[in-house]
């Protein structure tokens, strides 16, 4: 990770010293531009792109075990849906502003609103149909669902928008880490730091419901109010790097196998910082991928994340792990 953290520091269309990197990092000299470059733009968007790992593995962890599915991810369940149609709503429909009564926004901070706001009703959704289906398998289904009606309300809108609208939209779509600025990488940390300690403090919860639904009942854990600090904790977390990052797939669904392949155990005492870890290394894999052809100008992250984590999910498959 930390290799990985200076490549992408070093790394870019600019190329610059490493020593140079180092002496602007610790205070020293440097040029005014290389100086934005590595602090303005480099160092957030690596930071992001780690906070964003982590955030995605462990959502994907939680919903893994909590529903004892190799498959399940949180796009699985419709939370990026979710988002995706809010940030549609409000760049499709609302030309780029979120309007509630005297209060507007504009601009990236209306999308990052649209975004979480988006994720959140969905979990909330989740929320409520898991107190009336008890069965995992059936809210699996509903979440399927869900984000295939949200997909549809999305190709509505986009037939009836402008080209420029389609077209911010489609941007937006891609991804990308380099979105959380200087500025904003405070925010986006603190909300990331509170949903990784929320899951961090279901070690003991999740370790148990590995034993099946009964013997975490006999354990003293109800397995509703269970399920749903997970889809809540799940749901923060998702909500939280969609709205700053955009749409960001397989890295959830495809770094927990990773940690399980590295670390051959499935006590999430040691399976979940793992795969944190995990997460932010890959993450960070897939950002210095996308800067690597800086002749041509960035790749979009949405191009890259599906070619590391499809291989992840067909080995996992031809492994026959029962799902």
């Amino acid at each position: 990770m930390l290799l990985l953290l200076c490549l992408t520091l070093v790394v870019g269309a600019v190329p610059i010293p490493v020593g140079e990197v180092l002496s602007i990092l610790v205070g020293g000299d440097g040029s005014r531009v290389h100086r934005f470059i590595v602090v303005g733009s480099r160092l957030p968007q690596a930071l992001t792109a780690m906070l964003c790992g982590a955030s995605l593995s462990a959502a994907g962890l939680l919903l893994q075990t909590a529903f004892r599915n190799a498959l399940a991810g949180p796009g699985v369940f419709g939370i990026g849906s979710g988002a995706a149609l809010g940030v549609a709503l409000v760049m499709l429909a609302g030309g780029g502003t979120l309007t509630a009564g005297a209060f507007t926004l504009g601009g990236l901070a209306a999308v990052m609103v649209a975004a979480f706001v988006g994720a959140m009703a969905v979990t909330l959704l989740l929320l409520a149909l898991a107190s009336l289906l008890r069965s995992g398998v059936m809210l699996l289904i509903a979440g399927l669902m869900t984000g295939y009606v949200a997909s549809s309300v999305i190709s509505l809108l986009q037939f009836f928008a402008t080209e420029q609208g389609v077209q911010s939209y489609m941007v937006w779509g891609m991804g990308s880490f380099a979105a959380v600025g200087l500025e904003l990488l405070p925010v986006f940390a603190l909300l990331s730091a509170v949903g990784l300690v929320g899951a961090l403090l279901l070690v003991k919860p999740l370790n148990a419901l590995l034993l099946g639904e009964q013997y975490a009942e006999s354990m003293g854990f109800r397995t509703l109010r269970l399920r749903a600090w997970l889809l809540s904790v799940t749901g923060f977390l998702t909500a939280t790097c969609t709205a700053f990052c955009g749409p960001i797939s397989f890295i959830g669904l495809a770094v927990p196998h990773v940690a399980r392949l590295l670390t051959g155990t499935d006590d999430h005492l040691r399976l979940l910082p793992a795969t944190m870890l995990s997460g932010a290394v890959v993450a960070l894999l897939c950002n210095l991928l996308c800067v690597l052809p800086s002749g041509h100008g960035l790749l979009p992250l949405g191009a890259v994340t599906p070619l590391m984590g499809a291989p992840v999910i067909v080995y996992v498959l031809l492994k026959g792990r029962p799902l």
